[in-house]
């Protein structure tokens, strides 16, 4: 659970912002959107495996 201290005298909409700051920093969003569905290993790795090559050809680019 995040718990953003509101001080005294302090505009609400930046203690919001400071509560979506800390939500996104904590990881909490990318977990939520993690568990809406379920995703087998192999579509996982596929997806890891795939990154790591668009990474690489674009490394590539920049060397040539």
């Amino acid at each position: 659970m995040l718990i953003v201290p509101v001080k005294e005298g302090e505009n609400i909409e930046r203690s919001l912002k400071r509560y979506k700051q800390k939500f996104i920093k904590t990881g909490a969003k990318r977990q939520l959107n993690a568990r809406k569905q379920f995703n087998k290993p192999s579509v996982t790795r596929r997806a890891l495996v795939q990154k790591a090559q668009y990474v690489q050809r674009l490394r590539d680019a920049e060397n040539n």
